[in-house]
């Protein structure tokens, strides 16, 4: 066993997300010293579950799709398989407004992209000249997506003859649950990407991921314990405060309680904004704080009603057309039965009201789509102002890469240019990326603990 490297302090991760908690799984599992603080008493970050009256739920309805491939790796470098966590199945677009469904389109069983291009000439609710917008436009962008002007996504349909029914009922519902942006707003690059992430390469990509339990159950907790049986250090309930550098040199950080830790690297799995407090105080990351400020942020809204056990949805998810609530999802299909969690994406008057005036519009919405259900027998709102970043045109010049101006130091975090929007799959690549990029920097592992 090499005795310098021994003595040499490893890897900060600063942060116990999903980002972080990668970062910190796959260099323990090669061997690395890792020590891992966290402000929040538990780790999982904004995507965790949480105590919320009577119930306890996600801290926010999240979607996993068949083209997570890192975040599936992941799982299984913990010993987890797909089928343990998850319940695949394949994708269905259900839109509703009140007495009625207007749109269905259901993929259908050919190699992508074909199962897509099949889809949306069979789509129930649009008529043939909406069907060939649609065809016209999944066409144009799987051909010059790389090639694709960052303009606002509403301008790049309005240009491509999509209609406002078309937008209506699906480009606009798609937009916001991939990107949490409007149309206005909207990047139609990383918009394409996403598409052809998703539709572009294998069927299935586009499946859902349906959760079998808890957020934490899927990634957080196995991988705290993989982490402590492989002697990590784990410090929740701790705030970092400061970085420190020596004549221009990383030399650790800081913590609240007046401890400095020594670190070879470190890793800041942070938002934005609690990044930026860090690097603040130092002049060589003044390139990189430019862009991290003017980052913008959006919100996201999840509304849990609990029904009786016996209200249920024939599908996972529902798109809500031209009322408060944008996606309705069945947590059902994931052993809560009667629970249901609607997402609102993005600002709008609903961030005005107050969670009980929130919850309370929602409930009504739900009745009216389905009057047959009996009134929710408990509400509770989690409200999250900045949820994502805001997926505008022009974003990806914002975005930071991982490595930072200063040798050493790794950023992390679902912000990071990963070319997907936040989501959890972007979080774990940023993390899987940082550890990469250290064990490339110092390849000299110590034994595993």
């Amino acid at each position: 066993m090499n005795r310098e490297r021994q003595s040499k302090p490893g890897t900060l991760i600063v942060g116990g997300g999903w980002a972080g908690l990668a970062a910190a799984v796959t260099l323990c599992r090669h061997g690395w010293p890792v020590t891992l603080f966290e402000a929040a008493p538990r780790l999982g970050g904004r995507a965790r579950a949480v105590a919320l009256g009577g119930m306890r739920v996600d801290n926010g309805q999240h979607l996993v799709i068949g083209a997570y491939h890192e975040l599936l790796g992941l799982l299984r470098d913990l010993g987890i398989e797909e089928q343990e966590v998850f319940r695949r199945l394949p994708l269905r677009l259900v839109m509703k407004s009140p007495g009625t469904d207007e749109l269905d389109l259901k993929l259908a069983t050919l190699p992508a992209p074909l199962h897509l291009l099949l889809a949306l000439l069979r789509c129930r609710g649009l008529n043939g000249a909406q069907r060939r917008q649609a065809l016209r436009l999944s066409l144009a962008l799987a051909r010059h997506q790389r090639a694709l002007d960052d303009e606002p996504l509403l301008s790049f349909l309005l240009r491509n003859g999509q209609s406002a029914g078309l937008r209506r009922k699906l480009w606009e519902p798609l937009c916001l649950a991939m990107l949490n942006t409007t149309l206005e707003l909207a990047s139609t690059r990383v918009f394409g990407t996403v598409l052809q992430t998703v539709f572009g390469h294998r069927r299935g990509d586009a499946d859902l991921l349906i959760p079998r339990g808890d957020l934490d159950s899927i990634f957080p907790e196995p991988a705290r314990r993989f982490l402590e049986s492989r002697g990590a250090r784990l410090e929740t309930r701790q705030r970092v405060t400061a970085l420190t550098l020596e004549n221009g040199t990383l030399r650790g950080l800081r913590t609240a309680d007046g401890r400095h830790h020594a670190a070879d690297h470190v890793i800041l799995a942070l938002p934005p904004q609690a990044c930026l407090a860090l690097l603040a105080p130092h002049d060589v990351f003044a390139p990189l704080r430019d862009g991290l400020a003017r980052l913008r942020h959006a919100p996201i809204c999840t509304i849990y009603l609990r029904y009786p056990p016996t209200v249920r949805l024939e599908h996972p998810m529902t798109g809500l057309l031209d009322g408060t609530g944008q996606w309705l999802f069945d947590r059902g299909f994931s052993g809560e039965a009667g629970m249901m969690a609607v997402v609102i994406s993005g600002p709008g008057a609903h961030m005005t009201l107050s969670r009980e005036a929130l919850g309370r519009r929602v409930a009504e919405e739900l009745a009216a789509l389905h009057p047959h259900w009996p009134a929710p027998l408990e509400i509770r709102v989690i409200r999250e102002k900045h949820a994502t970043f805001l997926c505008h045109s022009g974003v990806q010049a914002l975005r930071p890469g991982i490595a930072s101006p200063l040798p050493g130091c790794w950023l992390a975090g679902d912000h990071v240019d990963t070319d997907y929007p936040a989501t959890l799959e972007g979080a774990v690549r940023s993390g899987l990326r940082c550890a990469r990029a250290v064990m490339t920097a110092d390849p000299r592992p110590t034994s595993p603990a």
